[in-house]
C-alpha cells in the first residue's frame, strides 16, 4: 500500500502532492500527528487523502475509517479540513465522503 496527500490552500488549490507512508501488500502505517505537522509546515487550509488497496477491492477497512476519523479529529482544531479520503483499487475506487463515512 502507499499513502498519499494532497496539501490544499485556502482556494483548494495543490500545494503539494506527497507520499505519506509506504507499507506492506496489506498495511501501511499513518500517523495523524504527522499529517497535521506537513500540513502545518505548507500551510495547509485542508488534505485529500488517498491510498491504494493492491487487493484491488477499493471498499474501506474499518482501520481505514478509524484512522480517518483520528486524522480529522486531529487537524480540525488546527482549522485542516480533511476534504476526502479516496482509496484507489484495480475494480476502481471509493471515496470515504461519497460513502458518507466521513
Amino acid at each position: 500500500e502507499q499513502f498519499r496527500i494532497l496539501f490544499l490552500d485556502k482556494k483548494n488549490g495543490l500545494i503539494a502532492d506527497e507520499v505519506q507512508q509506504t507499507g506492506t501488500v496489506d498495511h501501511t502505517p499513518v500517523y495523524p500527528r504527522e499529517v497535521v505537522k506537513r500540513a502545518l509546515e505548507l500551510s495547509a487550509s485542508a488534505v485529500i487523502l488517498v491510498h491504494n488497496h493492491p487487493s484491488g477491492d477499493p471498499t474501506p477497512s474499518r482501520a481505514d475509517i478509524e484512522m480517518t476519523k483520528q486524522i480529522i479529529d486531529t487537524a480540525k482544531p488546527l482549522g485542516i479540513a480533511v476534504h476526502d479520503h479516496i482509496i484507489i483499487g484495480r475494480k476502481g475506487n471509493a471515496s470515504m465522503k461519497g460513502l458518507l463515512l466521513i
